[in-house]
């Protein structure tokens, strides 16, 4: 059988397999239900600026992705063309075509974790300080240069539309794993599946979830890689570095913007290098060492303050 081979023209085909459009009603209906939950058990589930700013973000995001569908899938489709041997569509195309998006997930989401410019891309996801259906709107706007990991799928021989649907319900999936009303689920779809429970623990800030449950869809692969870990504890959502501000543009941009200042105050390419590609947080520059310790003196003398105010307090009542 002759391989089928595709046009750019065809790519407007795209537009007729947008699934997206027909989950809006579900995602709305989810939102509102939980948002009135929490009002029913009196938890502050939503705050009303953070909630505005996740749905600029999520806004600005949707546009971006209809303006760059055509290029990215262009890409697609070009290594499709050019790899001589093809998959035929078929239920077990898309089978294998979800397994394989999964696993580039697990690796593009695991990579923006531990190096710093990946990081950039995808901190603004992380910045919350709680956990509902919301947060899956607060997506950075240059995440989409990450198309580049999910370039070995077509190489497979997987076909840009057969591609183009299972990226969208892999990415749907993902609204429905940030919520606290799914608390856990039947063992064996926690032991295969990415489960609210385990991406609670992916958003948390306590020392034991600190890069943990990477997977968008299945779990296994944290599971293969030993980057898995079961929700034990309470989360702590949001940074280790909490951000200062619920403005969308410096939500999407402040680590780019730092990046930038301590990019200026490297002094060799390989200092440059090691910024760009290290884990967020690794201090090269001496710049970053000087920043550092005025931060430590400045957290420490916070922390005195409420001890000396009461030694003052103690020596004024003698």
């Amino acid at each position: 059988m002759e391989k089928e081979l595709y046009t750019f023209d065809e790519l407007k085909k795209l537009d007729e397999l947008t699934i997206m459009q027909y989950a809006i009603p579900v995602i709305v209906l989810s939102v509102v239900g939980e948002w009135l939950y929490g009002i029913y058990k009196k938890r502050d589930t939503y705050h009303k600026t953070e909630f505005i700013s996740a749905l600029t973000i999520g806004a600005v995001n949707t546009l971006l992705s209809a303006l760059l569908k055509v290029w990215l899938f262009g890409m697609a489709l070009a290594i499709y063309n050019m790899v001589p041997w093809a998959i035929p569509r078929g239920w077990l195309s898309f089978v294998i075509c979800f397994v394989a998006i999964d696993f580039c997930r697990y690796w593009a989401h695991r990579v923006a974790h531990e190096q710093r410019f990946w990081w950039a891309t995808h901190v603004t996801h992380h910045s919350s300080e709680r956990m509902n259906f919301s947060v899956s709107f607060r997506t950075g706007w240059t995440q989409h240069i990450k198309f580049i990991f999910f370039l070995p799928v077509p190489f497979l021989g997987i076909d840009p539309f057969t591609f183009f649907v299972c990226h969208q319900v892999a990415v749907l999936y993902q609204f429905f794993v940030h919520t606290e009303l799914i608390r856990k689920l039947p063992k064996p779809i926690e032991y295969i599946f990415v489960t609210p429970s385990h991406h609670r623990v992916h958003h948390g800030s306590n020392p034991g979830y600190i890069d943990k449950n990477y997977g968008s869809t299945f779990i296994i692969w944290d599971r293969m890689f030993n980057t898995f870990e079961p929700e034990r504890e309470q989360v702590k959502y949001g940074l280790t570095k909490p951000v200062t501000s619920f403005n969308p543009v410096y939500l999407v941009f402040h680590e780019w913007v730092d990046i930038w200042e301590d990019m200026k105050h490297a002094t060799s390419l390989k200092e440059k290098f090691k910024i760009l590609f290290l884990p967020p947080g690794a201090v090269v520059t001496e710049h970053q060492r000087q920043q550092q310790a005025v931060e430590q003196t400045v957290h420490a003398r916070t922390a005195l303050e409420p001890e000396l105010s009461h030694k003052a307090g103690t020596m004024e009542v003698g």
